[in-house]
């Protein structure tokens, strides 16, 4: 390019052969030295080296000077020769440096030649076999090969082709298998045509199709999820048997697990929402829909008292259909997963390991999620009962009614019991509210009908037969059903009780638990009355006529006789002897052991055995209940004291009649459950207001029963029946002590202790102050002080007659036992009864003796001994009136005549060692013996003594 470039501005004033000839001539005379040469071609100008094409002649003619120099030129052109000659000799030694490179290169292209010519003659071969081809195969043969093809090709095309209308006709089979409720088969089509349809995607109208079978396979999902909800309320096992099958199918075991529990809650939710809707609609008689806008909460509100038992039992009754499903649901599980692992163990492929563990997984996963629901469920029935229960305000119901309440929710808790072993806190602690609320409620009504029964009493014999037991009444039948007080009374048969069977064991196929039983009451009757008072005609007859034997009267009575002698009594054992032999003591000669009590005692009773019954279903409030159940005795036993036994006359004689213990108690009965207080009083505080509202009245005596005629011994039979209902009524309280303490919570046992020691033991202790108003009226005492002031006492001689004062004395005591007789024909007088009012008489008579000896102001020794002849007297006649014996406070009289032979240090030491005697009875002693054998001085002396020891009581 440089050596062209030069050689063309050379060009500009040479003609081509002078050019050619000059650059020989150039070439010749070059300088052959390389590094000169090389210099020269450096010397080139850089534009030469241009690979830019531009116009060299222009460049060169534009580079001379304005004023040309032919000097000048030829020197420029020289050098211009000079560099084309270094340039031509640099190309020349350039080309043949290369030259062995060229002539290899000549050599490949001629190789090249070589190898297309052969190429030329094998496509000629190739060219001329071909047209050997087309003359050895005719048009025709290929023609059938192509439609051979074509055939076969079609052939698959027609068997794709019945695949895919099998596969439209699927909808119609799928649909009668929903229809049949098949949904395993449904879902093996469906996932078998969905694999189908997989194969033939590349059809435009199957893949239409696959996403149809999807929304089928959806659809299907959705018709399994609503045959699942039915489970709920009626488990039916082809059912359940079918639908597991299908969830397994789709591999959706555990979805089907958690949408089962969704169910279950929301089927718990929805029945007890119905149940209660129809009922409160059913009561308010119209067609409006503003109850079913309603929580459930508010709608448990709108049950009135008539729907309130029923609608309870119904709504019971669908929670056991629902709780019986879903235990159903569990044993399903239980009998799948033994069979299946009976299967899988006889089956050990280890081809199926990976699928056996997913199916562990699964059974492992459905086991936990089982067992964790049943405490779930069991939580949502007790929170719809809860609310239920504390919906509605019991206190008004009536007690049957109540208690049947109260039957259908301990069988609800049995039924929680055997579910999941559950307590059932949750309805414990409702049915605890509702329960103190209706019982504070109950037990105020009851303390009322109480003092109004009290208030009417006439205090006549209820006659019972001699058989009579509590147990006879309906209101303790409870007890004979279970004699262990934890069981429930539930209104089911003694032998359900007594055997194993569960409820859900019982009533899994058929019957309901809940079943209002319209026959509950036992269907035999009460029958504790007797006819007339008497069992029979023949002991009717027999009734009037002595004693020959002692087969008739029971042996636990024969206890009592002896047992219920409050200890002072100093009576002996009763022998058969003397059973056969008595007449006068023992005033139950004309009646049949019956026991003793009034229609009240009965009232008092069978509300004790309702208590029970309420106590027995609901241990939670076992000490509200006894504890109201003491009141009941309190008031009774305060009341008898009240109308028979308070009489302050008696009771300040200090013959310590009232027990500390019995006075102790009655402070209490009427401090904590007596309202003494005047109603109209508003000044109390709220506080105050409330503890009255608790307390009762003091009970009035019936102005029918009369007291003060001496004919009826002053209302002895009246008396008689009073106290010993009481002490029948304790009885009973004994007999039952066994179970309340069954029942009662350990914290509170002491309570019970209590009231047994102190109140109830203390009943038989009111015989003594109510018969001694009897006795201090019965016999006329003031009469005797009379006679006995008008005897003179300071006789000379030994008399050998007694005083006119015993003998009037012992008439009294023999009209006192005629009018025993008569009250006796009336109502029988136990054992114990006519020994404490014999005894009474007598230590009244005998104080009344001392009394009038120590009225006498002259006294000498033959007048002792005349006292000592009247006592004797008096007390001979006196054993065959009674066979009491010893008789009581015989030696009180005794010693005080024998205390006036006493010396005076003798008579001092008598004096601080008898405190029995009154200070006027000592005083008179010591003055009636001054003059005789003690002087003035040793009287201010043993008057001192007397003093000393009078002083403490003031």
């Amino acid at each position: 390019r440089v050596g062209w470039n030069i050689l063309s501005s050379h060009d500009l004033r040479t003609s081509p052969v002078e050019n050619g000839q000059e650059e020989l001539r150039e070439l010749r005379e070059q300088p052959t030295d390389p590094q000169a040469q090389q210099e020269i071609i450096n010397s080139i100008e850089e534009v030469y080296f241009s690979n830019d094409s531009f116009d060299i002649v222009k460049y060169e003619l534009e580079k001379l000077p304005p004023v040309l120099s032919l000097q000048v030129m030829e020197e420029y052109r020289d050098k211009l020769k000079q560099q084309q000659a270094a340039v031509s000799k640099k190309v020349a030694d350039l080309i043949l440096e290369k030259q062995p490179a060229y002539v290899k290169e000549l050599e490949r292209v001629t190789s090249l030649q070589t190898g297309l010519q052969l190429a030329a003659v094998i496509c000629t071969n190739g060219r001329r076999h071909l047209n050997i081809a087309k003359e050895g195969f005719t048009q025709a043969s290929l023609g059938l090969l192509a439609n051979q093809r074509k055939r076969q090709l079609l052939i698959g095309l027609l068997k794709s082709l019945r695949t895919i209308k099998t596969l439209q006709r699927t909808d119609v089979r799928l649909s009668e298998m929903l229809e049949e409720e098949d949904y395993p088969g449904a879902i093996q089509l469906c996932l078998e045509c969905q694999k189908a349809a997989s194969t033939f995607k590349h059809y435009s109208c199957i893949s239409e199709l696959n996403s149809k079978l999807q929304d089928t396979l959806e659809q299907i999902e959705e018709l399994l999820d609503v045959a699942l909800s039915k489970i709920c309320k009626n488990f039916d096992i082809n059912h359940y048997t079918k639908v597991q099958q299908a969830y397994r199918l789709l591999g959706k075991t555990q979805t089907a697990m958690d949408q089962l529990h969704m169910h279950f809650t929301q089927a718990i939710h929805n029945t007890v929402f119905q149940v209660v809707l129809g009922y409160v609609e059913l009561c308010a008689g119209n067609s409006d829909t503003k109850f079913q806008k309603l929580q459930y909460k508010d709608l448990c509100t709108h049950i009135t008292s008539d729907s309130y038992i029923p609608c309870l039992a119904d709504l019971c009754k669908a929670l056991w259909e629902v709780m019986l499903s879903y235990y159903r649901t569990m044993e399903w599980h239980e009998k799948h997963d033994r069979d299946e692992g009976t299967v899988s163990s006889s089956v050990s492929d280890g081809n199926n390991v990976i699928g056996a563990e997913e199916t562990n997984f699964d059974r492992s996963y459905v086991q936990k999620k089982l067992e964790h629901g049943l405490s779930r469920i069991w939580q949502d029935v007790q929170l719809k009962v809860k609310t239920y229960l504390l919906g509605t305000d019991m206190s008004n119901f009536k007690y049957d009614d109540f208690i049947f309440v109260l039957d259908i929710i301990s069988r609800l808790m049995q039924v929680g019991e055997e579910f999941c072993g559950s307590k059932s806190e949750v309805l414990q602690e409702s049915i605890r509210k509702q329960s103190v609320n209706y019982f504070k409620n109950y037990h105020r009504t009851r303390l009322e009908e109480l003092r109004m029964f009290l208030e009417n009493e006439t205090w006549e014999l209820c006659p019972v037969k001699s058989s009579f037991s509590i147990l006879q009444l309906h209101e303790f039948k409870f007890m004979e059903q279970s004699r262990s007080p934890s069981v429930s009374p539930s209104k089911q048969p003694a032998s359900a009780i007594s055997t194993t069977i569960t409820l859900f064991e019982q009533y899994c196929t058929e019957g309901n638990p809940f079943e209002i039983q319209v026959n509950s009451k036992d269907d035999e009757t009460e029958d504790v009355l007797a006819s007339n008072g008497y069992e029979s005609d023949e002991q009717e007859k027999s009734a009037y006529q002595e004693y020959d034997s002692d087969s008739d009267v029971p042996e636990e009575l024969k206890r009592d006789y002896v047992d219920e002698q409050t200890g002072d009594a100093p009576v002996k054992s009763v022998s058969r002897e003397t059973l056969r032999s008595r007449k006068r003591s023992d005033y139950n000669l004309n009646k049949v052991n019956a026991p003793i009590l009034t229609n009240t005692t009965l009232n008092v009773i069978r509300l004790v055995g309702k208590y029970m019954q309420m106590m027995n279903i609901l241990k939670p409030i076992a000490f509200d209940v006894i504890h109201f159940m003491s009141q009941l005795f309190d008031y009774y036993l305060y009341a008898v004291y009240t109308f028979f036994g308070r009489n302050d006359t008696f009771e300040s004689t200090g013959l310590g009649l009232s027990s500390s213990r019995l006075r102790t108690t009655l402070n209490r009965i009427q401090e904590s459950l007596i309202d003494l207080e005047v109603s109209n009083d508003t000044t109390g505080t709220l506080t105050a207001a409330e503890e009255r509202k608790e307390k009762v009245p003091s009970p009035h005596l019936s102005h029918l029963v009369v007291l003060t005629s001496g004919n009826t011994l002053y209302g002895l039979a009246e008396r008689v029946v009073a106290t010993e209902s009481l002490v029948f009524l304790a009885e009973q309280f004994e007999f039952l002590q066994s179970h309340l303490d069954a029942v009662m919570p350990a914290a509170k046992k002491p309570f019970l202790q209590q009231f047994y020691s102190q109140t109830v033991s203390t009943a038989s202790e009111l015989r003594k102050p109510i018969y001694w108003i009897v006795a201090a009226k019965a016999i006329d005492y003031e009469q005797m002080l009379l006679l006995m002031a008008n005897v003179k006492w300071d006789v000379k001689e030994i008399m050998s007659q007694h005083n006119i004062y015993v003998d009037a004395l012992l008439k009294e005591f023999e009209q006192f036992n005629r009018r025993l007789n008569e009250v006796s024909k009336r109502v029988r007088i136990p054992l114990p009864v006519s020994n404490i009012l014999w005894e009474h008489c007598i230590r009244l008579a005998n104080r009344t003796i001392v009394e009038g000896y120590a009225n006498v102001k002259k006294c000498s020794n033959e007048g002792r001994a005349l006292m000592q002849l009247d006592f004797q007297q008096f007390l001979m006649k006196l054993e065959k009136l009674t066979d009491i014996r010893p008789i009581p406070d015989k030696e009180f009289v005794e010693t005080y005549i024998k205390a006036y032979y006493l010396t005076e240090n003798d008579m001092e030491r008598w004096i601080k060692e008898h405190r029995e005697y009154s200070t006027k009875q000592l005083t008179n002693l010591v003055n009636v013996c001054l003059g005789s054998h003690i002087n003035k001085k040793a009287r201010q002396k043993l008057l001192a003594a007397i003093d000393d020891i009078d002083r403490p009581k003031r």
